[in-house]
């Protein structure tokens, strides 16, 4: 059987920053997912994704990519100076770029190949995409009983939508989050990045991982000696999972979860409120105690009492209690606002962009922000880029970025030389016939 076999190269950058949060050294401790082998044929967001968890955690991931245009995502939103996109350069990060034509024979074979000693494959095309090229699950449970095999997709494997093509865009409202996720009276809206994507590739590394340890649980209770399956996600489910209570409520009591703009239906109070010079801050007030301390705090001890003492009292008096909790805010600033809240403990916090987060001393120290090196820096090429760290934080066995995402093709030889024993000759007689390029 073919073995695909760690790559190691001395031209990819060791990550940079590290924390003190972590038990080891996060470059040099043992991954929990070490030894794991993953096949990535996904493209832009919810499969990358997936792959990026799995390989920060140690596996081996080696992603597929069209020859010449590589993923989409390369050429997405702002390029830097070496014309990638810093956002590939995130997702990318810890795998090994190949450039495979898939809509030729010779390509497919070569995949089919690859996918006979890897412990799970990742792909997020239409569904029947796979199958139509002779890399469906059966297709390859022929040779590799073991594969987990994880899709993902808007609509799922099943059912009457299922051939649909399906953004996050158009899934999030089908999950019920587009519905909710608006000012009262107006239309909806969409967060300002594809949130269904996200939260789809987090679904699918944890289909992964449950289905490795479902691996043990098959073996020798298999009929047919299979202990991989298929992980089915679907992006409008991976929104529903986030949708807490709004089905059995409206099971029981025919309600529908309304949008609320700022705040949350039910829970009072917490909320977005004004501030000086524009600014805003965030107060959640809507503990039983946290709310006294609050109410005490902004000195509207009238509305301490038994109409606000749970929050079935306090939802009755919504508009009353935030109206107070404005007032006094507006004559703050969100720095102000925090140091009186901090000192009663009531959860407070700022409402933070891109450069807030980079500089804030809390989430640096987390080792939350990373700096890894692009380009060549044995031959001082290249430049510095922050990407944000993963989590959850494991002590013991932290994740790691290792290197940036890859140049398009980057490993493409030492992949096909390493892992399918192809000689110079072969490799060079497949990119003359632009089966693969770098």
């Amino acid at each position: 059987m073919l073995r695909l076999v760690p790559f190691q190269s001395s031209k990819l950058p060791i990550r940079l920053s590290l924390t003190g949060t972590r038990r080891f050294n996060s470059t040099i401790a043992p991954k929990p997912l070490e030894g794991i082998r993953v096949l990535e044929l996904g493209q832009l967001i919810a499969g990358p994704f997936c792959g990026s968890i799995l390989g920060y955690y140690g596996a081996d991931v080696v992603k597929i990519e069209p020859p010449k245009t590589g993923d989409p995502l390369r050429k997405w939103r702002h390029l830097d100076e070496d014309g990638e996109s810093p956002w590939f350069r995130s997702l990318g990060r810890n795998k090994k770029s190949v450039c495979i034509d898939l809509r030729t024979d010779q390509g497919r074979s070569l995949v089919k190949k690859l996918a006979q000693d890897v412990d799970v494959l990742i792909e997020n095309f239409k569904p029947g995409t796979m199958e139509k090229w002779g890399l469906g699950p059966e297709d390859l449970y022929a040779t590799n009983p073991s594969l987990i095999y994880t899709r993902i997709s808007g609509y799922g494997q099943t059912g009457p939508y299922s051939k649909r093509p399906g953004f996050a865009a158009v899934c999030e409202g089908m999950g019920g989050f587009r519905y909710v996720n608006a000012v009262p009276g107006q239309a909806p809206v969409r967060p300002n990045m594809s949130l269904g994507d996200s939260l789809a590739g987090m679904h699918a590394a944890l289909g992964v991982l449950l289905s490795l340890i479902g691996r043990n649980k098959l073996a020798g209770s298999s009929p047919d000696g299979r202990t991989g399956q298929v992980v089915d996600v679907a992006i409008y489910e991976s929104m529903l999972n986030m949708m807490e209570s709004i089905i059995p409520e409206y099971d029981r009591f025919q309600e529908i979860r309304q949008p609320s703009g700022s705040t949350v239906t039910g829970v009072v109070p917490t909320n977005t409120y004004p501030c000086k010079e524009g600014q805003y801050v965030i107060i959640g007030g809507n503990g039983d105690t946290i709310y006294k301390r609050l109410m005490a705090a902004i000195d509207r001890n009238d509305l301490i009492g038994p109409e606000y003492e749970t929050n079935t009292h306090r939802v009755k008096h919504q508009e009353l209690i935030d109206g107070a909790i404005s007032e006094w805010t507006a004559t703050k600033t969100p720095d102000e606002v925090l140091q009186e809240l901090e000192k009663v403990s009531v959860p407070a916090g700022k409402i933070y962009n891109a450069k807030d987060i980079v500089e804030d001393e809390h989430i640096n120290a987390r080792g939350m922000i990373e700096t890894v090196r692009v380009g060549k820096p044995e031959e001082g090429q290249g430049y510095d880029l922050k990407i944000p760290g993963m989590s959850p934080i494991l002590q013991s066995t932290p994740g790691a970025t290792k290197w940036a995402g890859p140049d398009l093709g980057q490993n493409t030889d030492e992949v096909l030389e390493d892992s399918l024993g192809l000689s110079k000759e072969e490799i060079k007689s497949l990119k003359e016939q632009g089966i693969i390029n770098q």
